[in-house]
């Protein structure tokens, strides 16, 4: 796929599997490079369509894929429209699935929205945001219930009436569920109708989605010929391989790294990512010119984890989680994420260590406490705390930290 892509630019590239159509025509709707300088000619921002279902709470790195190709749009000069489907998702989407999805209520999709919202980095800088919320015409953030909850009955035929059983079985999903007498709803094969006519609505000119969305993504360039609007181009990007370096990332099966980890958290996971996945994950997750990188693969490792963990905490947090996980690692040989945990909601600011350490259950009183740390027995990120009467003024100086008694208990502190 790159040897085709090679007239296109850096940033379009890369990391792209498939895209399509891609004839090479003098005609821009064949020929996306054609419409990229129809676009630039007429000073007119393509339209680039992402669409979500929030159907759960998390947003991990696998996912993240696609928002960084979309913000690498966005930083061209062209319109993200970012759908976040509210109504699709109380269908679900049968990819991948074995079996009928549970159907969501609108007050779990909405809770669920608001929640990916700020994953995605709306409140918060550009730099650490996935998406650019803040230049103005850049985002579009649209719902697809304003469409589709008021279509009527003779729509929704009209949808169907121009697509046919054999093409929904098509869908690797719907056809390994039907060959093994997997039961299918019916209101299943409604979800790629609706999802293309997403495309419709909003008018995109490029749709992106995983290598596993091409039967959906292709669905809305025939909606858009139905409607007669002119078709869109699909844009493909892979499935990111999780922790355990065999299968996809998903929470489901416990091998993500998500976008709520804690720096310390975030960068110890992907400093021990299996060293076969190490050239994806910086093709994929980072910007990082891959002429530059370091020969030694342990090197090449630490800085994927560091451009990573940057990405979504800043520099100056990534540079401290590095140091911290080094040192950990010689005092605690699991992953940081295995780590019992310890809140810090009810402790009261500013609070001494003393008291600290036995609110959080490491010693039983503060007078033990008080013993441990004149000791040496008390670290926090491997560092000795010596002094039981420092103060820790905020939440901010504590978060993601491991609190270490002796050189068998550790706490790791969250929220």
């Amino acid at each position: 796929m790159l040897d085709e892509l090679i007239n296109f630019p850096d940033w379009l590239k890369r990391g792209t599997v498939d895209l399509f159509p891609l004839a090479h025509v003098p005609d821009p709707d064949q020929n996306l490079n054609e419409r990229l300088r129809e676009s630039a000619k007429n000073k007119k921002p393509l339209r680039i369509k992402l669409g979500i279902d929030p159907t759960g709470s998390d947003i991990h790195l696998g996912h993240s894929i696609l928002f960084r190709k979309l913000r690498s749009f966005q930083d061209a000069g062209h319109v993200a429209v970012l759908i976040i489907g509210d109504f699709t998702a109380q269908i679900g989407d049968p990819t991948g699935k074995s079996k009928t999805r549970q159907q969501l209520s609108p007050e779990e999709v909405e809770r669920n929205s608001t929640d990916y919202l700020e994953q995605l980095g709306y409140g918060k800088s550009k730099e650490t945001s996935l998406l650019d919320f803040h230049t103005e015409g850049r985002l579009e953030i649209r719902r697809n219930s304003e469409w589709l909850k008021n279509f009527d009955i003779t729509k929704v035929i009209n949808l169907m009436s121009n697509t046919t059983v054999g093409q929904m079985l098509a869908k690797e999903d719907f056809a390994n569920r039907y060959a093994s007498g997997t039961p299918i709803s019916l209101h299943e094969f409604l979800y790629p109708l609706l999802q293309g006519y997403d495309s419709v609505a909003v008018e995109a000119d490029i749709e992106l989605g995983g290598t596993d969305q091409k039967f959906n993504v292709a669905m809305g360039r025939d909606m858009q010929r139905l409607f007669g609007k002119r078709p869109q181009f699909g844009l493909l990007l892979p499935i990111l391989i999780g922790l355990d370096g065999l299968q996809k990332m998903s929470k489901s099966l416990g091998n993500i790294v998500a976008l709520k980890d804690d720096a310390l958290s975030m960068y110890s996971k992907l400093e021990k990512v299996p060293d076969n996945l190490v050239d994806s994950y910086l093709t994929l997750l980072t910007g990082i010119d891959l002429t530059t990188l370091p020969v030694d693969l342990r090197e090449k490792q630490k800085l994927m984890a560091l451009m990573v963990t940057s990405k979504f905490h800043g520099l100056t947090a990534a540079k401290a989680a590095q140091e911290n996980s080094s040192k950990l690692v010689l005092n605690f040989q699991h992953s940081i994420s295995d780590l019992p945990e310890a809140s810090i909601a009810n402790i009261d600011f500013p609070v001494k260590a003393f008291y600290l350490i036995s609110a959080l259950g490491l010693c039983p009183s503060s007078s033990e406490a008080r013993r441990q740390i004149k000791g040496g027995g008390i670290r926090l990120d491997g560092e000795k705390i010596l002094d039981p009467n420092i103060e820790f003024l905020d939440e901010a100086a504590l978060l993601g930290k491991v609190l270490q008694l002796g050189k068998k208990t550790f706490k790791r502190i969250i929220n």
